[in-house]
């Protein structure tokens, strides 16, 4: 094989290891909360959805034909997400992880891509997002009856 043949092949895995690796992070704060998707679910979703974009790009040079791919892509993963979602009796959980479920999506399709400035960027603002906005929401969920007791 010549060095011109190992390009597509190089491209390729530099695009799905950044997919991955993007997510990884993601994966391991849901893992650490005990969530229902983890540290095996958000690379693989990122790596699919980089994997659909790539063949999108390799199949198809209309771009209409590549953007049908990428909807089925951000379409099927929100199902994905969906299933994260569970209602307690008066309570809904899982929205925080069905949404970074889909943000992972849009990781791995940024990396198929080679847009790793929106692929970076993402990863970082939802992992802060998850991390950094987690005090406030606990706050927030405290009721009034709750810090009444306390005091």
């Amino acid at each position: 094989m010549s060095q011109l043949d190992l390009l597509p092949l190089t491209q390729t895995l530099v695009r799905m290891i950044a997919a991955f690796a993007l997510a990884l992070p993601l994966g391991w704060e849901r893992e650490r909360a005990d969530r229902s998707a983890g540290l095996r679910t958000f690379p693989l979703v990122a790596v699919a959805a980089c994997s659909y974009i790539l063949l999108a790009n390799a199949m198809f040079e209309d771009a209409r034909a590549q953007a049908r791919v990428l909807e089925g892509v951000i379409t099927g993963v929100g199902f994905l997400g969906g299933g994260a979602i569970l209602k307690d009796a008066d309570r809904v959980r899982g929205t925080a992880t069905a949404a970074s479920i889909w943000a992972t999506a849009g990781i791995g399709a940024a990396a198929g891509y080679g847009r790793y400035d929106i692929a970076i960027l993402l990863s970082v603002i939802c992992l802060g997002t998850l991390r950094l906005l987690l005090p406030l929401k606990n706050d927030a969920d405290e009721s009034p009856s709750e810090e009444a007791a306390k005091k």
